[in-house]
């Protein structure tokens, strides 16, 4: 199908919807379905409204360059004018296209991120701290909220894994191609001879599952309390607070032991399974739709190598998409993360488009 009759259809669709909703419904719950439906439509229509108007002026520019009448100042101004039109047309055709592609409906979720820590002793350790930080820096840098689930710490700053829970605006569409194995290559402090270590943490962004995307049947769950380890307080060890749930179909386990009350244990540990059981449908899904796709950069997979941390040469590498930037300090902080993020979401755009007009 051509952009042109994708294009009309939609017009024609978000013309009858508008007819629609001027009419008396009385089923509330089908004007909500129209509503909704008009309110996506929006975007395409401006956007269609812009690309249109362009291609006029660029007609009307065209005709007046071919009308030998026309003076050769005004020609030059025009041609001009041209070169800028089509490069208009060609971003706002993009646009369309990005709208065109097909919505994840897991992006608009709030997420639950997991980091621990991998090969490397308690370099690893230090840096998935540094990791679950700079996440937490990204996420005051986009004014969401970033409340931590569970942190189970190794000695001396490090971390042998903790998750938290973000929520805000399109969360999961900016994270989640987070996941997989994160390598650093620095100097350790304990390091006395200045040798370079290779070190890695694992990083798996869930998006956030509400009961209602999920039901879980409680006959499929062995739900154990102990008492918690580590650190937490005097009533550690004293009362058995800590709530492990095993999934039974999947095999899937989650140890909650931070909070103090069984009950908000058992609450908290539900969340993540719940969390994970949905990110394993939304993976199912994802593969069988992208059989065709030439790259996956959002597989999700723990064992893929995504990117590099090098500290000796303050450089942040992403693997999957071939991006160096040389700006590892503002990435650690939080904020230059956001061009790599933003990077992995056009490419993913782009690919999805090759895509789709392979298929056409």
């Amino acid at each position: 199908m051509s952009l042109e009759t994708t294009i009309n259809r939609i017009k024609d669709r978000y013309e009858l919807l508008k007819k629609q909703m001027l009419e008396k419904i009385e089923d509330s719950e089908s004007f909500i379905k129209l509503s909704k439906e008009f309110a996506n439509l929006e975007d395409f229509v401006g956007v269609i409204g812009k690309y249109r108007q362009a291609q006029r002026e660029l007609s009307e520019l065209g005709k007046a360059i071919d009308d030998s009448s026309t003076e050769a100042d005004f020609r030059e101004l025009a041609a001009a004018e041209i070169e800028k039109l089509k490069m208009l047309i060609s971003q706002l055709e993009k646009e369309i296209k990005v709208l065109l592609i097909p919505r994840d409906i897991s992006d608009e979720k709030n997420a639950i991120i997991e980091i621990r820590a991998g090969t490397g002793g308690d370099e690893a350790g230090l840096f998935a701290a540094d990791l679950f930080r700079m996440y937490q820096k990204y996420a005051e840098f986009h004014g969401w909220r970033f409340e931590i689930m569970y942190c189970q710490e190794s000695g001396i700053g490090s971390l042998k894994e903790a998750a938290a829970s973000i929520s805000g605006k399109g969360v999961f569409s900016y994270l989640k191609f987070e996941s997989g194995v994160h390598r650093v290559q620095r100097v350790p402090v304990t390091e006395s001879s200045g040798r370079i270590h290779t070190s890695t943490a694992t990083v798996a962004v869930l998006p956030e599952a509400e009961e209602v995307d999920i039901r879980i049947d409680e006959t499929e769950l062995k739900i154990d309390v102990m008492r918690a380890s580590g650190a937490g307080g005097q009533h550690v060890n004293k009362t058995e607070s800590a709530v492990r749930i095993t999934h039974i179909p999947t095999g899937i386990v989650v140890v909650q032991q931070d909070e103090r009350s069984q009950h908000m244990n058992r609450l908290k540990a539900m969340k993540i399974l719940r969390s994970r059981l949905y990110e394993l449908e939304r993976q199912k899904l994802h593969a069988e739709r992208a059989d065709n796709r030439r790259l996956q950069i959002g597989s999700g997979d723990r064992s893929e190598r995504v990117r590099t941390y090098n500290y000796p040469q303050g450089r942040v590498s992403d693997h999957r998409i071939c991006l160096t930037l040389y700006k590892l300090p503002q990435i650690m902080q939080g904020e230059g993360l956001d061009e790599i993020i933003r990077a992995l979401i056009e490419f993913d755009q782009e690919e999805q488009i090759a895509n789709f007009h392979e298929e056409d």
